[in-house]
């Protein structure tokens, strides 16, 4: 599978059209074959062969219901006895906190000495750090590494001559923090699995971050025990298919027990897997509410991202990223780090998409036209945020379960307008009060922009903007307490820019789009020809 991303590429070049289309309708996972989408469709317009697109894509839905409906949930025992019986697998579990929970499993259901060489639990701090290093948090991504580092190395290292011809190796670890006594901590847990597809191969890894929801230690302990298993389980049976192995974590558990908030794929057997989409994968599925990701495309787990931090957030659909959106970001932001004279490295800018704002008209969501999007965000320089949190003060609410600093949000003078109409807050026993009473107990604050009547030319700004008549005094209350505040530095050049109408023009392959853009952005859209961006003639 890891040949077939070089395979597309050497295809294109050669202008190879049968070639990229017999890779398009051969069931694979779903990330690769956006990548094989697109590049059939620039090799297709040199060729005027695009009539064949709208068939390829039908046919490419039907592989992946297909393979949804053939998904067969097996229990976790069957699931442990399945790896206990490969003959190939080989390795270690290294678990640290909430028990022997996953490694529990294999030795019960039998078979454990043909797939288990150590089982090992350095519960005590002092312990642990003999064997794995001191860390600066115990529970934590840098703690679940170096166990992976210490136990694959040692494993390889002590058995690769005995066996290294007809095994494969593994290792698995956890550090986690179950329910305490008094049910006053955070309760989550880092696991991750290191492993050879096969013997001698390059090693891979799957690293996931998760939530423990239950109310009690033994159900989290319990839930933890199933989740691993379907980590290791999926590791070996379905890394030539992510998207399947992402919807297998929660094999035999619910959404309510577990919330899986960050997942990372690398290694020679996910060469092919763009984890951007695997982070939608998250959200779309159910199992997180949020997902993040850095500039460069590398997940971000949340807590540990915005731990100790202030946070700024643009809400918007980013298509195309425009010269509005970066100067209301950077705006808000010179205003937001001002008032507590806080420094750069003391905030977090982010540039959050819903999955509202993710439907097309079908209420599916077109991978392509995300990884478009996600493509141009990441060129200017700024995390991303993929939530489903339609409402405001739910988003606020996420932020403030990482953070106990600042948090504001920025938007455009129209969306603080419709913030204030009733239908929002239909499902609020409160209504709209309640919703704000949700929005702002966290220390929040909304930092508007203007916009200009393009007929009038007015300039409409915090001061002057009209609400609902029946909100108008908890517009006034929200002002004076210093809840929503006006944005002062900003460009008037830029107010009459708005993305629907540069997606027109690109899309038409109209003039001077590029101005209506960062400079980044135009180039990457015309050098991946995004948004349906066609080069002249």
């Amino acid at each position: 599978m890891h040949f077939e991303k070089k395979i597309v590429s050497n295809a294109c070049k050669k202008n190879d059209l049968l070639s990229l289309e017999a890779h398009l309708i051969r069931p694979k996972n779903l990330t690769f074959q956006v990548h094989a989408q697109r590049r059939y469709n620039q090799c297709a317009n040199k060729h005027a062969a695009l009539h064949t697109e709208f068939a390829l894509l039908n046919q490419l839905d039907n592989i992946i219901s297909r393979d949804s409906m053939e998904h067969k949930i097996l229990s976790t025992g069957a699931k442990a006895l399945e790896v206990n019986l490969d003959a190939i697998r080989y390795g270690s579990f290294a678990e640290i906190g909430a028990g022997q929970e996953v490694v529990r499993w294999f030795f019960r259901v039998g078979g454990a000495a043909g797939t288990i060489a150590k089982s090992i639990s350095a519960y005590d701090m002092k312990v642990s750090d003999d064997i794995y290093g001191k860390a600066s948090r115990y529970v934590s991504r840098e703690r679940l590494e170096d166990m992976l580092d210490h136990e694959y190395h040692l494993i390889v290292e002590c058995l690769s001559e005995q066996r290294g011809d007809n095994t494969a190796f593994f290792a698995f670890a956890d550090t986690v923090s179950a329910r305490n006594y008094h049910g006053t901590n955070e309760c989550h847990g880092w696991l991750g699995i290191r492993f050879q597809t096969e013997p001698h191969a390059a090693h891979s890894e799957i690293i996931i971050h998760v939530r423990m929801l239950d109310h009690e230690n033994a159900l989290q302990q319990e839930a933890l025990g199933i989740l691993g298993v379907n980590l290791v389980h999926g590791a070996f049976h379905l890394s030539h298919n992510p998207d399947l192995l992402v919807k297998s974590l929660l094999d035999n558990l619910t959404t309510d027990r577990i919330e899986v908030d960050m997942i990372d794929f690398h290694g020679d057997a996910f060469l092919h897997v763009d984890n951007r989409v695997i982070s939608l994968r998250l959200v779309q599925l159910g199992l997180s509410d949020a997902a993040m990701f850095s500039a460069d495309g590398r997940v971000l787990q949340p807590s540990e991202h915005l731990r100790k931090k202030n946070v700024l957030v643009e809400r918007g659909r980013f298509r195309p990223v425009t010269h509005v959106n970066i100067d209301m970001l950077n705006a808000a932001r010179k205003q937001f780090e001002a008032e507590d004279d806080s420094s750069t490295e003391e905030t977090v800018s982010i540039m959050e998409i819903t999955m509202h704002n993710l439907l097309d008209g079908n209420d599916s969501i077109d991978l392509e036209d995300f990884i478009s999007r996600a493509d141009v965000l990441e060129a200017t320089g700024h995390t991303v945020m993929i939530s489903d949190y339609p409402e405001y003060y739910r988003l606020a609410t996420y932020l403030s379960r990482y953070t106990n600093r600042r948090i504001g949000l920025t938007m455009g003078a129209h969306s603080l307008i419709e913030l204030f109409h009733d239908h929002y807050y239909t499902t609020l026993h409160g209504g709209i009060l309640e919703g704000f009473g949700r929005l702002f107990k966290n220390n929040v604050k909304l930092y508007i922009y203007p916009f200009k009547d393009a007929e009038t030319n007015t300039l409409f700004k915090v001061d002057n903007l009209q609400v609902d008549e029946q909100q108008t005094h908890l517009y006034e209350y929200l002002k004076k307490g210093n809840h929503i505040e006006q944005i002062e530095q900003f460009n008037e050049d830029y107010l009459h820019i708005f993305s629907p109408d540069v997606l027109k023009m690109i899309t038409s392959n109209e003039p001077d789009w590029e101005k209506l853009v960062p400079g980044v952005v135009a180039e990457k859209i015309k050098a991946q020809q995004l948004f349906g961006y066609k080069p002249a003639d």
